[in-house]
């Protein structure tokens, strides 16, 4: 097509491309050979995965805030080494991710077994002796998931009962304790994260393991009191300070619009534009579909509309292929390509952020009218309040 943004410029423009010949594969390619000299002569997702690793690049020139959102089953196929490098190198300075994924980071670290398996099994076999399937990885129910448990258990068991906090300050303490008593904790990305105060986000925190180990505290009075509104806040408060915002996305799912809506929020507080708002980068890696028309498959020109991403065409790409593939593979490009970062250290600034940004939002004309709208509301509709009790 004329451009990397595919716009229509005559016959001229649209065959300016690169001639595509037969690919040269010698065997012993590194990384950025195959991604350079393979994929990105190539055509359809391998062209599209290079266009993403250029596209992260440019991320990190720009002195990007760049998050990572994670869906799907990543860790139990070992992509918290990846994600542990990426942090490491200043690639990846907060996450949002599924609590699945950070249940299952802490197998390895604590020396739990965790295996590949098989697709093609019986089901009804495995659930007699003990082993859960996630696909084709097996995990024991007594070796490792009620071990796992235990660990989670006994680590929010050090957290106090009595102040609302946000997902950010329960993983980075989790984090913390795992570094003193994990005999491997070097295989956590969530130590790693909070070696490097990288916030760590669940959008959904009541949905996965973690959470279920925290029932049994739960029901001997030992009740955590997890805020999402604090992520919420959290999270918008670190976009909007940020003088370039870009998101790598394994999968979708809830933590992909988390992530997006921070976007909408600054603008219903303070633009007056919406077409002036929206994320400078936007790298999607998965295998979802635009045409059921669920959000996780939805496109980053849909979310244009939204005034979620800046552009509908520019530092945009969709990698349409497993992440199990594409994730390793962009990593280990930027990690070739890029010189590392120092930490922006998120986690240390979250208060401060969402300071100046429920300041500035106390001064925003169009935040004291939609106030002003609901307290009117409110004084005409007074029997209202009583309908809580």
């Amino acid at each position: 097509m004329g451009g990397e943004d595919g716009h229509h410029g005559g016959r001229d423009a649209l065959l300016s491309g690169q001639a595509i010949e037969p690919l040269k594969v010698e065997g012993g390619q590194q990384v950025v050979d195959l991604i350079e000299k393979i994929y990105a002569h190539s055509g359809f997702n391998a062209r599209r995965l290079a266009d993403a690793c250029r596209i992260y690049c440019r991320m990190l020139e720009d002195r990007t805030t760049v998050a990572l959102t994670m869906a799907g089953a990543m860790t139990p196929i070992g992509m918290s080494g990846p994600i542990i490098e990426l942090i490491r190198n200043g690639f990846v300075d907060f996450i949002i991710s599924t609590g699945a994924n950070i249940y299952h980071d802490l197998h390895r670290p604590f020396d739990l077994p965790m295996v590949q398996g098989h697709w093609a099994v019986d089901d009804n076999a495995l659930a007699e002796e003990g082993v859960d399937r996630i696909y084709d990885v097996f995990i024991t129910e007594d070796e490792s998931l009620d071990v796992t448990d235990e660990v989670f258990r006994n680590a929010l068991m050090t957290i106090p009962a009595d102040t609302p906090i946000s997902t950010a300050q329960l993983h980075h303490h989790l984090g913390r304790v795992f570094g003193q008593v994990a005999p491997h904790p070097e295989k956590s990305f969530l130590v790693a994260a909070a070696e490097h105060d990288v916030p760590v986000y669940t959008s959904s925190p009541a949905d996965s393991s973690v959470a279920i180990a925290a029932v049994v505290p739960y029901i001997h009075e030992h009740r955590i009191l997890i805020d999402p509104m604090m992520d919420l806040m959290e999270t918008t408060a670190i976009v909007w300070n940020a003088e370039k915002n870009g998101v790598v996305e394994l999968g979708g799912g809830s933590p992909k619009n988390f992530y997006l809506q921070t976007q909408p929020i600054i603008w219903m507080a303070f633009q007056k534009d919406l077409a002036s708002g929206g994320h400078d980068y936007f790298i999607q890696l998965t295998t979802d579909a635009p045409h059921w028309g669920g959000l996780s498959g939805a496109t980053p020109q849909e979310a244009k509309s939204w005034g979620k991403i800046k552009d509908a065409a520019v530092n945009n790409a969709v990698v349409y292929s497993c992440a199990s593939i594409t994730f390793p593979l962009l990593a280990g490009y930027v990690l070739s390509k890029q010189p590392p970062l120092p930490p922006k250290r998120l986690f240390g600034r979250r208060e401060s952020l969402v300071n100046q940004f429920i300041e500035e939002g106390r001064r925003s004309p169009r935040l004291r009218e939609q106030w002003d709208r609901a307290q009117a509301f409110l004084d005409k509709y007074p029997k209202l309040k009583d309908l809580w009790k």
